[in-house]
């Protein structure tokens, strides 16, 4: 079963110009959207990892997010107006046009997919063909990209800290 588009962005955009590292996952999960805040599910890796590897220097709550902006990181989704599980959200909801504009006037040092699907819609390649870290793409020859594995638990299947570790030692 898809879900419908919302009227308005499950989750606000945290993003401005110059950031060294701008998270973008593949639509709010419904406790995401609940709550107002990004990976806000209690088994979500998301905020433990971002600690674990030095992204950030100490564990932010999913509430928080905003504050992360004054270290250089922000957060959007590929689909603004969806809400729940990726199997759960319509094709048409993945507006990539948006982000890519977004990407190009901001100009973010890394934009980095949280999971293979969200990138998979962004560099219009089937989820299978797209692989974790580095990409040789990058967005309007600026801002490099890099895929993580989801975080999410129901991702579990797929977890590796690696490429998150790849990433941390990358924005140093």
């Amino acid at each position: 079963m898809t879900r419908p588009l919302l009227e308005h962005d499950a989750l606000p955009d945290s993003l401005r110009a110059g950031l060294k590292l701008v998270f973008v996952g593949t639509a709010a999960g419904r406790r995401s959207a609940a709550v107002g805040g990004y990976y806000a599910h209690p088994g979500n890796r998301f905020w433990p990892i971002l600690y674990e590897c030095g992204i950030t220097s100490r564990r932010f709550d999913p509430h928080e997010f905003p504050q992360l902006l004054d270290l250089g990181i922000g957060f959007t989704d590929v689909a603004k107006r969806a809400a729940g599980m990726d199997h759960e959200i319509a094709a048409a909801a993945f507006v990539t046009s948006t982000l890519a504009q977004k990407i190009t006037e901001l100009q973010p040092r890394v934009v980095a997919f949280t999971s293979k699907r969200a990138a998979s819609f962004f560099l219009e390649r089937p989820t299978r063909a797209v692989q974790y870290g580095l990409q040789k793409q990058t967005v309007s020859g600026s801002s490099a990209i890099f895929v993580l594995p989801s975080p999410s638990g129901a991702a579990s299947r797929y977890w590796s800290v690696k490429p998150w570790e790849e990433l941390a030692a990358f924005i140093r």
